[in-house]
């Protein structure tokens, strides 16, 4: 279902009730954030997390998810909305 380095690829998953009446879907079910502390970094105009990935991880741009991690936002594209906002980076 998930790609082998997703956060969620070994995440168990449960049955739900879908928003109709008439079946039910398969969630992932909610996963506890790691410690994830970092060095602090001030976001610039126009960062996105996939190429600060790409820059930071060995050129792996999908585990963005990691900065995302170590900062508790819940929207990720708001850790980057704001220029000069500074949020951790975790170093792997």
């Amino acid at each position: 279902m998930f790609l082998k380095n997703s956060r969620y690829a070994a995440q168990p998953t449960v049955k739900s009730r879908g928003p109709r009446s008439d079946g039910s879907v398969v969630v992932v079910k909610l996963r506890p954030l790691p410690d994830a502390a970092g060095k602090p970094t001030a976001i610039r105009a126009h960062d996105q997390f996939d190429a600060m990935s790409e820059t930071l991880y060995a050129s792996d741009a999908t585990r963005y998810w990691h900065i995302a991690d170590a900062n508790t936002e819940l929207e990720a594209a708001e850790l980057t909305r704001t220029s000069g906002r500074v949020i951790d980076v975790p170093s792997s």
